[in-house]
């Protein structure tokens, strides 16, 4: 009896047991009823929450999102444009979860985002793709050019009217899909075409429909090529794919955006971010030749680690990553302690990096020299523009309008290795961090330079200045075969010429082992640049495109210290 009685005790426990194990996964597909999943996602993420599952899976399978039932939030973040957006997930506030989608497609239909993260800890994302069924670029064959403008063919994936000699781009619902600036890509290689240039001419460009499906852009002196592919870029930076917002120990594995109307993911203020065999790349089978409109990742502010590893960065409109801070610009000095700042670039509007107890470098916006540091004793958000600081002790005696403040507390540490970044349009990787930044074991083919070293006071108001940068390994083939940039590694940070013998805003940069094969000779030009080291690399000469006319000599460095660039292998 009393065995019996064991082996009953046994079972009940192991049984409570797997009831405890199934309560913690939750499966979307009990929830979602008919083709529109949001809805059903909106009651599986609020039944997580409620009961506390740590995962919610997908069955394989193809899933449709709707902007009708989506959450709806204003959210201003960085590099984007602040809107009121829906949100097919909205994850804030949520700690210790995970969305496996077990291969699954995720298919948006309008102006809907995929994913925000707002205060969230300890997430996991795995196993999807992401792609819209209408793009929010457009793209057409070019069938004739002349000297003030090209006849374009769209096909049934591109549905658009003219009115009055404007091109508007819609969908089968009728959204507007407003356009902004043409860009020309060869279909073949799958790239930008050779020196192609923006025209940001937008609907200014009268436009004539020559026949259905076939339209006349006026554009005075452009220039392409018949059978390329003149792609209609967006207007608007509003439906990235994954917003991070103050959130922590993310992790991004194993998912491919094939398209959204902004950026891949977007971080600002969060810590600790992986994101591994994450691939952005045009849907297979679309024929398309743009993935994302904007850049693939983009980490504004963040601190603890950034980690991207194994990952493919192609055909996206804008750069692969671009890791910064941010400036606010001085605009008026109340006390000896008090000064309003103002966040001057329109996409960095709202954006509230200037925290009680936070240190903050005071910047000379002609020189991005940083004269004095002071920590915050207390801030009063007057709008999404002008901010009230108060400092703990007095303002420095150099501080004058137009000058800027950012961070002077963590950065992340970053390792990029093992990824693919080609045929998207302007520049491979952008570079900020001033902790310690890993660039190994890459490939890339950018038209643009590969890596930038960028950061400005006056347009973008990004804070950067690397202080200690590895690039090794790395195979550079045939970059800036474009109009972005002028060498394969650059500096392009924003200080007046005659400021530049006084600052050294890059620091301790190393760059050894690398392959270059190029077609033109310029592979290096700093300038403001304090301890860069070129080493053990080699350079392969290609003919795979025309030799530039009065290329720069190979190495160009100017106002700078500490520069050994040692002869090539």
């Amino acid at each position: 009896m009393l065995k019996t009685i064991r082996i009953i005790l046994f079972v009940n426990i192991l049984f409570a047991g797997c009831l405890s194990l199934q309560a913690g996964t939750i499966n979307a597909k009990d929830y979602i009823r008919g083709e529109d999943a949001t809805p059903g996602i909106y009651e599986a993420i609020k039944q997580c929450k409620l009961s506390g599952a740590r995962r919610l899976v997908f069955p394989p399978g193809k899933y449709e999102f709707r902007p009708d039932y989506a959450t709806e939030k204003y959210i201003f973040i960085s590099n984007n444009d602040g809107s009121l957006k829906r949100f097919a997930f909205d994850l804030s506030g949520m700690n210790d979860f995970e969305i496996d989608g077990q291969g699954s497609q995720f298919v948006f239909h309008g102006f809907i985002s995929p994913f925000l993260m707002e205060n969230t800890r300890n997430i996991k994302l795995r196993n999807f793709s992401i792609d819209y069924t209408r793009t929010f670029h457009s793209e057409g064959k070019i069938m004739e050019v002349y000297n003030d403008s090209i006849d374009v063919h769209f096909t049934s994936s591109y549905p658009y009217r003219v009115e009055h000699q404007v091109l508007t781009f819609t969908d089968d619902e009728k959204r507007l899909y407003p356009w902004m600036s043409l860009l020309e890509f060869d279909p073949v290689k799958r790239e930008t075409a050779y020196k192609a240039v923006d025209y940001w001419c937008g609907p200014n460009a009268p436009v004539k429909e020559l026949e259905p499906g076939v339209v006349r852009v006026y554009v005075p002196g452009i220039r392409a090529t018949k059978g390329n592919v003149m792609v209609f870029g967006a207007s608007h930076r509003l439906v990235p794919a994954f917003c991070v917002l103050s959130s922590e120990n993310l992790e991004f594995s194993h998912i491919d955006m094939y398209h959204c109307g902004g950026m891949g993911i977007i971080a600002q203020m969060s810590k600790n971010i992986s994101i591994n065999h994450v691939n952005t790349t045009p849907a297979p089978g679309s024929g398309r030749v743009v993935s994302l409109t904007a850049d693939a990742t983009h980490f504004s502010n963040c601190s603890g680690y950034i980690r991207i590893t194994d990952c493919l960065f192609e055909n996206q409109k804008d750069d692969a990553t671009n890791i910064h801070g941010l400036y606010a610009r001085i605009d008026r000095i109340l006390s000896p302690n008090e000064i309003i700042v103002q966040m001057v670039h329109p996409q960095q509007a709202g954006i509230d990096f200037i925290l009680p107890q936070k240190s903050m470098e005071f910047v000379d916006a002609a020189s991005l020299v940083t004269y004095a540091e002071n920590e915050v004793a207390s801030t009063e958000k007057i709008n999404k523009e002008f901010t009230k600081v108060t400092f703990r002790r007095p303002l420095p005696a150099e501080i004058k309008l137009k000058d800027g403040i950012a961070s002077a507390d963590a950065y992340p540490e970053v390792l990029i290795k093992n990824c693919r970044i080609r045929g998207n349009r302007a520049r491979g990787i952008l570079l900020g961090s001033r902790a310690k930044t890993v660039i190994e074991d890459n490939y890339f083919h950018t038209p643009g330079a590969a890596i930038l070293l960028e950061g400005d006071c006056r347009f973008w108001f990004e804070q950067a200045g690397v202080r200690n940068l590895i690039v090794r390994r790395n195979t550079f083939d045939n970059c800036y075969f474009g109009t972005w940039g002028n060498a394969v590694i650059q500096v392009a940070s924003g200080m007046d010429e005659d400021k530049k013998p006084l600052s050294r805003y890059n620091r301790n940069i190393l760059i050894e082992n690398n392959r270059f094969k190029t077609f033109c000779p310029e592979i290096l030009n700093v300038y403001a640049v304090d301890k860069l080291t070129f080493k053990n690399n080699t350079i392969e000469k290609t003919s795979d495109y025309p030799y530039p006319v009065n290329p720069a000599e190979p190495f160009v460095v100017a106002h700078s210290s500490n520069v050994n660039i040692e002869p090539l292998d």
